[in-house]
């Protein structure tokens, strides 16, 4: 009963805040936009000008699968940000102003608060995600070459793990200091450091959270799971588990406001 209270709250603040609406849309415009401009990409070029009297605009046609990668490095880089951003301040606010305190005075228990917080904003990033994979999808599909509606599921499944890890990273941060700008600064940092480790070491660590992305074209292609990206997810479960329950010990040893 505690946790579906504090679940209501965060699902009844986040439409309030119209998250429901605009995050979806910026995931959807993410996924839309690499299709359309590697279709179009020899029009643009041949409206802006530029090119020498008789010049032929002669580009290949992407593969499918390459285009539908260029939408989930969008995700990776802004979309990454847009998620970060908006839970930022999901904790640390409420711990700044006092909010927080009202809440666990109850009493209501630190680990269904953690947990009802990060599963209402997971909710919300997962399906801004899928939405924003379905519309690169429908329009890869159509501009280039049909990719399985099946295997783009799979590929949604396991990216979404990616992003609940994401989730559960930066309310950790929220239990570590009160200031959002700072929540956003080291969950992104540690992020990059992340990516710059799994990309150097890669042929060592094959099961960091990090490298879930570069798994996903062999999805796509073939709609077989390998062994890495079984490894993966079962990495990033893990992390995730450990990071929820790290929030809910370090929200407890810290002075609420």
């Amino acid at each position: 009963m505690q946790w579906l209270t504090v679940f209501n709250k965060e699902m009844l603040e986040l439409s309030r805040n119209y998250k429901w609406i605009w995050v979806p849309l910026v995931f959807i415009l993410l996924g839309l936009m690499d299709p359309l401009t590697a279709y179009y990409m020899p029009q643009i070029l041949d409206a802006v000008g530029g090119l020498p009297e008789g010049a032929v605009i002669d580009i290949p046609t992407p593969p499918a699968v390459d285009v539908f990668m260029m939408s989930v490095g969008q995700f990776n880089m802004i979309g990454i940000a847009v998620i970060v951003l908006i839970a930022m301040n999901t904790i640390a606010g409420e711990r700044k102003s006092g909010v927080a305190e009202l809440i666990l005075v109850k009493p209501v228990r630190l680990s269904a608060y953690v947990t009802a917080k990060w599963a209402g904003y997971s909710l919300l990033a997962a399906a801004s995600v899928f939405a924003g994979m379905l519309s690169s999808w429908y329009y890869v599909s159509i501009l280039f070459e049909k990719i399985p509606f099946t295997h783009l599921l799979i590929t949604a499944a396991f990216y979404s793990l990616w992003i609940l890890f994401i989730m559960a990273l930066t309310l950790f941060m929220n239990t570590l200091v009160k200031v959002p700008g700072v929540v956003a600064f080291l969950t992104i940092f540690i992020l990059i450091l992340m990516q710059i480790i799994g990309g150097i070491f890669d042929h060592v660590i094959k099961w960091t959270p990090s490298l879930t992305t570069s798994h996903l074209p062999e999805v796509l292609q073939t709609g077989e799971i390998s062994s890495e990206l079984w490894g993966t997810a079962i990495t990033i479960v893990v992390l995730i588990a450990i990071l929820l329950t790290a929030a809910s010990f370090t929200l407890k040893h810290k002075e609420m406001a």
